[in-house]
Formats: structure tokens, sequence, C-alpha cells
């Protein structure tokens, strides 16, 4: 839904990261300018290679992510966490954020404002929700392809 809505604003490209060639292909559909696989080239030199990123907006809760996107940032560049690291911790080089007058954002998501919105911009036709379904009894098998990141968008479990 995030890469949704950034990408269909004017003025900028989105770039999506991901390790999976599946979510690739879908972040493609759904609007991103340039896909990188970061588990066959480095993230943050392919980013740098495109001019380097305004705006980093995390989702993945690992640190080493938070911190690629820390470095993948231009001058005056946004961080902006959304997803929370197990550990609640981030190495945050300082030299770097000071110089380049980089901005860390957290960011709660989810507040019914949010959700308010979310469902206006869906009701005009400005987001399409992905998702396939698994039968319930297989619901042991779907969290370990969501764990395996086999799970390209959403998961729905039916009976």
């Amino acid at each position: 839904m995030a890469l949704q809505l950034r990408s269909r604003r004017p003025g900028g490209e989105t770039i999506a990261v991901d390790v999976t060639e599946e979510k690739l292909t879908l972040a493609k559909q759904l609007g991103a300018a340039h896909v990188v696989n970061a588990a066959t080239s480095d993230p943050v030199a392919a980013i740098d290679a495109l001019g380097g990123a305004d705006v980093a907006i995390v989702l993945a809760a690992h640190p080493t992510v938070l911190e690629q996107a820390h470095a993948s940032l231009r001058r005056g560049g946004r961080l902006v966490l959304v997803s929370l690291p197990k550990d609640n911790a981030m190495s945050l080089p300082i030299f770097q954020t000071v110089l380049k007058g980089i901005r860390v954002i957290g960011s709660i998501v989810g507040t019914r404002a949010d959700l308010a919105e979310v469902f206006r911009l869906h009701a005009a036709g400005r987001t399409r929700v992905y998702y396939e379904t698994r039968p319930l009894e297989k619901i042991n098998e779907a969290i370990e392809d969501v764990l395996a990141s086999r799970v390209p968008a959403r998961l729905v479990l039916v009976p």
C-alpha cells in the first residue's frame, strides 16, 4: 500500500528494495520506478547509482536494513522508521547524520486518521489490495511461507 500511495504522487520516483524477485515484480506492477534485489546486489550502491534517496521508508525489521536505508540517503534526506527491530536497536552514524542533515523520523502507522485516508484513496480507485487466500487448516504452512518470504503480499485465511 505504501508503494502505491507514494508512487502516484507527482514529482517523485520510488525505489523498491527486497530479497525476492516475486515481491520486486509486484513492486514494479504497483508503480516502482526502480527495483533492487538486496539478495544479489548491494542496495546502498544500487540506490547511490540512481542518485540516492530523498526519503527511505523502512518496513523491514532487521537493523541492517535500517542502516542500509540511512546510508542510501542524499543530503537532507529523511529516514522514516516504521518497522520495529526485535532488539530495539540500530546503529546510527552520527557524523553522516549531522553532516548530511539527515532527519530520522519514527512513524506510528495505522491511526484512525490513517485508516480513513487509506479507505478514501481505495474507494477513489487509487490503490489495490493484493492478497492470496489459504485454507485455515493450512495455517502452519502459511506462517512458514510468510516467515520464509514466499508470500508476495497479504494472506487471508478462509474456512
